[in-house]
C-alpha cells in the first residue's frame, strides 16, 4: 500500500523504532512525520519511506485538516495517536 499524507505509520528503523507517527507530508522517497510529543508539527521528522510501516489510513477530522493544509495542533495529533494506540495496541508506549 502506498503511504500518503495523513496516514498513521510505525517507525521500523532508527532510535524511534516502534513509535507511531502521522504523515504530515510526502516528498518523493521521504516522509515528514510528527507525533505531537517528541516530534512536533512545527518541526517534523524527515524519514525515508522504506524505514516506516503503514499502519492505518486515518479517517478523522485531523486527517481532513492535514490533507486540506489547515493548521494542526500537537495536542490533536497526540490525541488521535493515543486513541489509535489504545484501540489496537493497548500495551504499546510512545
Amino acid at each position: 500500500m502506498e503511504i500518503a499524507k495523513s496516514n498513521i505509520v510505525r517507525s521500523n528503523a532508527g532510535r524511534d523504532q516502534g513509535k507511531l507517527f502521522c504523515v504530515m507530508s510526502v516528498e518523493g522517497e521521504y516522509l515528514l512525520l510528527a507525533d505531537g510529543k517528541s516530534r512536533k508539527v512545527e518541526l517534523p521528522k524527515r524519514k525515508k519511506r522504506r524505514h516506516v510501516l503503514f499502519v492505518a489510513d486515518d479517517d478523522t477530522r485531523l486527517s481532513a485538516k492535514i490533507r486540506g493544509e489547515e493548521k494542526v495542533t500537537n495536542s490533536e495529533l497526540r490525541r488521535v495517536l493515543a486513541e489509535y494506540r489504545e484501540e489496537v495496541h493497548p500495551d504499546q508506549e510512545g
